[in-house]
């Protein structure tokens, strides 16, 4: 599989790791009054979709940039690849 990384171009998906959901952007808020309950959904709670899904993926062998990369989870062909950053800036999350 190849991902086509938006600063490097194209590279084998070797060179990185998956995460997860990039739901995982979202991280609770540790202060919240039911932060236990939200962390255990955060860390444990998983869909497992067919089709199309946004995932986070980690370029460990190369510039250590993290990526959303949309994938369709039955064929792997990759419609999209952005990176975590811009997606977390547009989610309204600073880091």
């Amino acid at each position: 599989m190849i991902i086509d990384h938006p600063l490097l171009g194209p590279r084998d998906a070797a060179e990185f790791v998956y995460l997860g959901d990039v739901s995982l952007i979202d991280r609770p808020d540790w202060q919240a009054e039911d932060a236990m309950q939200r962390f255990h959904e955060y860390g444990y709670l998983r869909d497992n979709p067919a089709g199309l899904h946004r995932e986070l993926w980690y370029h460990e062998q190369g510039d250590r940039s993290w990526l959303v990369v949309t994938r369709d989870t039955v064929t792997h062909d990759i419609t999209s690849v952005e990176l975590a950053r811009d997606v977390a800036r547009e989610r309204g999350r600073s880091k």
